[in-house]
């Protein structure tokens, strides 16, 4: 593994020997995130990345301890950087997926700054890369021109469709590819389609880039050789449809669209109760049904009902079933509602807006926020999920940096490459 001259220099995966003392400090974190030493300590990726796939993966990288280097345009950056002022006036999309991580500011169309990112490479283990279609390509980026001169790099290209095939040079954006991957299909009332509230085909190619990554790293441990890794949003996307084309699998009925509840399960939606408020519940099996009738209707006679026997009628049937439920929930508070679920053991939740997730008491009990340093002052952060603080569990913490400034890092990484 090829090391950067920086407080990350470290031992290669899954090769003995010692690396070279550190000589440069571009953040003021350390390569421990807890009670031992970050993941990815000593790892560096070199990012062109914008929007949210790239940006995700690469933040989810950094979070285990590598150190992510943010190439961006001079002056005006990422572009996500302006799609909104919600955070102390930076963008909440940018705020989200940019902490932990150092930005270079380059302008790659002059040779100056080109011949500067390609000495960056020489010191890089990743390189990811979500821009327009063939254009890394152009720029001498792609893993075929890289290769030779760095056998032991990885390579990670982000787009929408792949970088071949019919589609391969579509723009791509989120909307645009729940679409085309047929979650429109199955969202929304019946009558009128609706996308999923977040960048869900971004996150989807932003995790799958991030796994990859992670299995291409392990395998170098190994064979000391890169890899070239093709993410396709579409893909990425299709795979999480899974469950609704095997249900219209050999040209069956797909699942009709029902809003808030299920397609295909039921009871399993919001009702709303008696003061105005709604309540989120899910039947599993026969056995939850039956004493969902029997403890929060208080109609056991209604767990035998030949319209309600089974999933399949029930879901066939929910019409009736609704009018049954919402007729015994309208007398009902919430809070009486949810207490009658809790006895029976039947799953039910909070329709949370996003000021109740805020202040959610689970993630709170939890002790599941902290801070982040960003250019506009401190902002809480969640740390991510499956990292712990208890030294008794083995944790190693998370790295939670600052959120960078455009160009913030130029002067020390050109200095640590001996460049003015």
């Amino acid at each position: 593994m090829r090391l950067f001259h920086s407080q990350h220099a470290f031992r290669p995966l899954g090769r003995p020997g010692c690396c070279p003392a550190s000589v440069g400090r571009l953040y003021s974190s350390t390569t421990s995130y807890g009670h031992r030493r970050a993941p990815l300590a000593g790892v560096t990726v070199v990012s062109l990345e914008q929007a949210i796939a790239a940006p995700f993966c690469t933040r989810q990288l950094a979070d285990l301890g590598a150190r992510v280097i943010k190439v961006e345009r001079p002056g005006v950056g990422d572009f996500a950087r302006q799609y909104d002022s919600r955070v102390k006036g930076l963008a909440s999309h940018f705020m989200w997926t940019n902490r932990s991580k150092e930005s270079l500011a380059l302008d790659l169309k002059e040779e100056k700054d080109h011949a500067v990112l390609m000495k960056l490479l020489e010191h890089a283990d990743v390189l990811v890369q979500n821009l327009a279609p063939g254009a890394s390509a152009r720029l001498g980026l792609s893993h075929e021109a890289l290769q030779a001169k760095h056998p032991s790099l990885i390579v990670c290209d982000i787009s929408g469709y792949g970088q071949d095939g019919p589609y391969r040079d579509k723009k791509a954006y989120d909307l645009l590819i729940q679409s085309e991957a047929g979650l429109l299909s199955v969202t929304g009332t019946g009558t009128e389609p609706a996308k999923v509230g977040i960048s869900i085909a971004d996150i989807a190619a932003g995790m799958y880039a991030y796994s990859n990554i992670l299995s291409a790293l392990l395998q170098r441990g190994k064979d000391g050789l890169g890899c070239r890794i093709d993410i396709s949003m579409l893909e990425s996307m299709v795979e999480w449809m899974g469950f609704p084309m095997y249900y219209a699998f050999d040209n069956a009925p797909a699942p009709v669209p029902a809003g808030a509840s299920h397609a295909s399960i039921y009871p399993y939606g919001p009702f709303e109760t008696g003061d105005g408020q709604s309540v989120m519940l899910g039947i599993q099996n026969e056995r939850e049904w039956a004493k969902f009738c029997h403890t929060v209707l208080m109609q056991p006679e209604l767990a035998t009902d030949p319209r309600f026997s089974t999933n399949a009628l029930r879901t066939e049937n929910r019409q009736a079933l609704q009018t049954i439920i919402t007729a015994e929930f309208a007398q009902l508070t919430a809070e009486e509602t949810t207490a009658r679920l809790d006895v029976a053991v039947i799953a039910n939740a909070n329709v949370n807006d996003m000021r109740g997730v805020w202040e959610h008491a689970q993630l709170r009990a939890r002790d599941r926020w902290t801070d982040v340093d960003t250019p506009a002052g401190r902002v809480p952060a969640l740390l991510p999920p499956g990292s712990t603080k208890d030294a008794a569990q083995g944790g190693y913490g998370a790295r939670m940096d600052s959120v960078p400034r455009v160009g913030e890092h130029n002067q020390a990484i050109l200095a640590e490459l001996g460049l003015s």
